[in-house]
């Protein structure tokens, strides 16, 4: 019988793992040592000090390199002549939508990119019609076909002269890091890692623990999505570069949403890009390892890639009217939207106490400040949702202001994070109760959300998308899930929309490709708790526990997030 077993989880689940549990744990340990009902923090940090010395006296005493030169750079401002400039001008010239009058403030043109396909096309487009420069950055660059097609664009593009600049995550980059540094050899490209982990060799697993004395920097994710053409068109919302988020991996994809911009909001999704670039947390690759050693002993990111991306029969409509094909007509279909764009700041302030410890950033501000504003509907779509005084809030004004609220998010067959889950499962009832409709992904292959997602048939269809729409007027879409992670230790960056367009669009959209799709979670009447409905022959079919899941998996989960302090999910 096969409970939990930390080999089987991915890498990324691995670090969630020791963040939700090791560090929670030892706070458990500091109050027990304490003997009163909360330790101060002292009492914590001294705990993980502990750890940290053991992952000192393993780890060599690993440290970052102290002086590091960091050649500054802005974003290129002189780019009305290139090409991708013209057809931006060109296009919001002709972009016209009647609910956002010019009068109201600076208008962008925005795409919404639900499709895996269309979305990973439009990247590749952008990054063959670059002629100055290409500004990326990703939590997550994977080395497989989609993370080597996608650098192959981008070394193809610096070897013709477009000035490159990549900024990724360090977390999960040991898995690329040989792939990274023969990307990061080449003329016109500078490579950079967020918040790289003090030890640099071994397995993430390795990395993360000999890293726990420095526990905090460790924590600080950036988990921003961005990728920025001539300072023209922008792309942003919640994918990473990797398989599974654009319908090309089995045996699970990822449900997600991206968004195409340009006008005022790409040149403010710059100097976002711009302060995370030049911030003392972005180290050029060449500071952490010998870049042109490694390089020459790894095949170059064009091996056995073609050059262009191909997509799926079904998908035939990418080529005919996808981005490539639009920009080759001087001509891209958006529409006009008044945008706020939202980022963390790159360094979390330094707390003075744990009230101020747990103060959410700008990017979740600015998602509980639109929620509040509801006076008719809020539709809220997040893979992980963890609910937190300020957000129950929230959704307790937007209920008083006579606002309907439903949530969709994973159910625990279709979840890539059960820990997650479980934090999340602790309140499925109290939201029943406040009159919110609670929906959960049903781990089926429904075509309609193939074609959402752009994942393959015989894949698992994840969630993955952060939306939320709010009287069917605003919007937010970006990188935040609404969970404690991304409310408190994460970086996140996101936009606001105000379009009538655009919001009705994603409305029906969610209504038609989730709530048919989803288990409806409901109060149970007769006994209390909870149950999962979903239509079957006229009738609901009606569950009592979590659906699909079998008991093993359910009891070693639920005994692994007894041990869960929630603030740290």
């Amino acid at each position: 019988m096969r409970l939990f077993f930390p080999s089987q989880m991915r890498g990324h689940d691995w670090f969630i793992m020791l963040e939700r549990f090791v560090y929670p744990l030892s706070q458990r340990i500091s109050m027990a040592l304490w003997g009163i009902g909360s330790a101060p923090r002292l009492s914590v940090r001294w705990v993980c000090a502990v750890a940290g010395l053991v992952g000192v006296l393993l780890g060599g005493c690993a440290s970052l390199p102290d002086q590091v030169v960091r050649r500054y750079s802005e974003a290129h401002r002189d780019v009305a002549d290139s090409a991708l400039a013209r057809i931006a001008a060109a296009t919001l010239a002709e972009t016209d939508d009647p609910s956002t009058p010019a009068q109201r403030g600076a208008v962008s043109g925005l795409r919404l990119l639900p499709g895996g396909d269309d979305a990973f096309e439009a990247r590749l487009a952008l990054v063959r019609a670059a002629e100055k420069s290409i500004d990326a950055q990703y939590y997550l660059v994977a080395d497989d076909r989609s993370g080597r097609q996608f650098l192959r664009g981008l070394a193809d593009a610096a070897a013709r002269g477009v000035r490159v600049r990549l900024l990724v995550d360090d977390l999960n980059a040991g898995a690329t890091k040989g792939l990274l540094a023969e990307f990061a050899s080449r003329d016109n490209v500078e490579l950079r890692m967020f918040n790289p982990l003090p030890v640099r060799t071994g397995s993430l697993h390795s990395r993360v623990l000999l890293s726990l004395h420095k526990f905090d920097q460790v924590n600080r994710r950036m988990h921003n999505k961005l990728l920025v053409a001539d300072n023209s068109f922008a792309i942003t919302g919640g994918r990473n570069i990797a398989d599974e988020y654009f319908g090309r991996s089995k045996p699970a994809n990822f449900i997600d949403m991206d968004v195409l911009i340009a006008g005022s909001a790409v040149h403010e999704l710059s100097e976002v890009f711009d302060a995370y670039w030049n911030s003392a947390l972005a180290y050029p690759l060449q500071s952490l390892v010998d870049v042109q050693g490694m390089a020459k002993k790894r095949p170059a990111v064009e091996a056995g890639l073609p050059i262009e991306f191909v997509p799926r029969a079904a998908q035939e409509e990418v080529q005919r009217d996808g981005l490539g094909a639009q920009l080759a007509r001087q001509r891209v279909q958006l529409r006009a939207a008044r945008v706020r764009v939202i980022a963390d700041a790159v360094v979390h302030p330094e707390p003075s106490s744990p009230d101020v410890a747990m103060r959410e950033g700008s990017v979740m501000r600015a998602n509980l400040e639109l929620l509040q504003s509801a006076r008719q509907e809020v539709l809220v779509v997040s893979p992980y949702l963890i609910p937190m005084p300020s957000m129950l809030d929230a959704f307790d004004a937007a209920s008083a202001g006579g606002a309907r609220i439903s949530v969709v998010t994973n159910s625990l067959a279709t979840t890539d994070e059960p820990l997650a889950h479980y934090g999340y499962a602790r309140y499925r009832e109290k939201l029943v109760r406040m009159g919110i409709a609670l929906y959960e992904l049903m781990p089926v292959n429904d075509p309609r959300i193939d074609n959402y997602s752009g994942a393959h048939q015989g894949s698992l269809a994840r969630l993955h998308a952060k939306l939320a729409v709010v009287d069917r007027r605003w919007f937010y879409v970006g990188s935040m899930n609404m969970d404690r992670r991304s409310a408190h230790c994460n970086t996140e960056l996101g936009l606001v929309v105000e379009s009538t367009a655009m919001a009705g669009d994603l409305v029906d959209m969610i209504h038609r490709e989730h709530f048919d799709a989803s288990y409806s979670v409901r109060q149970r009447l007769e006994t209390g708790g909870i149950e999962w409905t979903v239509p079957d022959g006229g009738q609901d079919l009606r569950m009592t526990r979590d659906p699909v899941i079998g008991w093993a998996q359910r009891i070693g989960w639920s005994l692994l997030s007894s041990l869960i302090d929630e603030d740290y999910l």
